[in-house]
């Protein structure tokens, strides 16, 4: 049985995961193996208000978290943002139960301080559920007594340091997630050569003649959707491995032909701009002197 809903606070999900009430409204650090959804639910989708960062063993037989290939397989961490969806289909088979920890932040908590800014630049939060990150079990160990130290602040007497003690805790959490996952871009060299490989083909494909002409320029989000990955995810791979964003990296595949259609053909700057999907040919000058130091025009006769 299917169900969609919306988890607006923490006592909500505490509630919906036939857990006690938490004991600190805005924080929860809670032990997964104690979550229990209803039970005729097989197929769960929720949009929820506040952060979660879960730490889970024995996900791949009961939870939907893709079936790539992994390096690590002790645990594995999932970090969500407000207003993300959340999709968890139970298999009712399976032989092992889920374990591990789910720490809910709500924004009120974080509200007005630097680390509400500070986690909208961390870009894991933007990634999709079978983008996890896989966890060596010294790594897990690590992030399992950041965890802990969290619930011991909050379940001791509450005092003027409680709150930034506990900012701190989360901060250093996501610097070691920040940390692991580019270990993970790089020890998975298989299969993030594959993707790059096919980020390189899907690119030359929408480059082909006339398909930027009447399609234009394709975006990262298209570029991501068409990968199955997140924009977020796409540019960190492309940032650890090549140093671009996946922005930078179609801009300079359109520089490229760009180079060739100028040093080829006797196209005019304009016709050139239009084949590249530009709506206006001052906006294919000003990328192209931005990415070369010379205008088209320049660059062409360099070549007479």
């Amino acid at each position: 049985m299917k169900v969609e809903l919306t988890l607006n606070s923490i006592y909500d999900f505490h509630k919906f995961a036939h857990l006690p009430e938490p004991e600190h409204p805005l924080v929860s650090l809670i032990d997964y193996s104690l979550v229990q959804y209803p039970p005729e639910y097989t197929d769960i989708k929720w949009v929820q208000n506040f952060y979660s960062i879960g730490l889970k063993r024995n996900v791949s037989k009961k939870f939907n978290y893709g079936r790539q290939p992994y390096d690590f397989q002790e645990g594995v961490l999932a970090l969500v943002a407000p207003q993300q969806v959340i999709r968890i289909e139970i298999d009712p088979n399976a032989e092992a139960e889920p374990s591990g920890w789910l720490l809910l932040v709500h924004p009120d908590f974080i509200w007005g301080t630097g680390l509400a800014q500070k986690l909208n630049t961390y870009d894991f939060f933007g990634y999709a559920v079978n983008e996890a990150l896989f966890l060596s079990k010294k790594e897990e160990l690590m992030l399992i007594d950041i965890f802990k130290n969290i619930q011991k602040e909050y379940q001791s007497n509450l005092d003027k340091f409680t709150q930034n003690i506990i900012l701190s805790q989360i901060e250093l959490l996501c610097n070691y997630t920040e940390r692991f996952y580019e270990r993970q871009f790089i020890t998975r060299k298989k299969v993030n050569h594959e993707i790059l490989s096919k980020l390189d083909q899907l690119l030359n494909e929408k480059i082909k003649e006339q398909n930027l002409l009447n399609n234009g320029i394709p975006s990262v989000t298209d570029i991501a959707e068409e990968m199955h990955l997140t924009p977020n995810y796409l540019t960190s791979l492309l940032k650890v491995f090549i140093g671009q964003t996946t922005q930078q990296y179609i801009q300079n595949k359109l520089i490229d032909k760009a180079k060739e259609k100028l040093s080829t053909t006797h196209l005019t700057i304009s016709e050139i701009a239009y084949e590249l999907g530009f709506e206006h040919p001052a906006s294919f000058t000003k990328l192209f002197k931005s990415k070369t130091n010379l205008s088209p025009l320049e660059f062409r006769n360099l070549f007479n």
